[in-house]
């Protein structure tokens, strides 16, 4: 599966191919990583039928995630699903991700997706 990690820490693509080294030996996972919004979008406007799940991180500079949940759910209709990544409950986000269209919700530090 094809999923694309969003967030503007550095140092979660390092954390990500850690927990998920098996699966990502396997084939099981293929990860790729943007560290803005706005290079997530020029991403999809190149691979949008290669990208099965985005993870987004909701609080960014620039296009934030929840803009990018806006924009990735207006413009590609019923795929990809996107998962919003947050570090505590903000119930004024949760509720915004979900009027956008979230598929879930992670909580930082992540532990395990299915």
């Amino acid at each position: 599966m094809k999923v694309r990690v969003v967030d503007d820490e550095p140092d979660i693509q390092p954390l990500f191919e850690q927990r998920f080294r098996r699966e990502i030996r396997g084939g099981e996972l293929n990860f790729a990583f943007a560290h803005s919004g706005e290079d997530a979008l020029v991403y999809l406007q190149r691979h949008a039928s290669e990208v099965v799940l985005i993870l987004s991180d909701i609080n960014m500079p620039g296009v934030s995630g929840l803009e990018l949940l806006r924009r990735i759910k207006a413009g590609y209709p019923g795929k990809p699903m996107v998962m919003m990544i947050t570090v505590g409950g903000d119930p004024q986000n949760h509720q915004k991700a979900l009027a956008y269209g979230a598929n879930d919700f992670l909580t930082k530090p992540i532990m395990k997706f299915q």
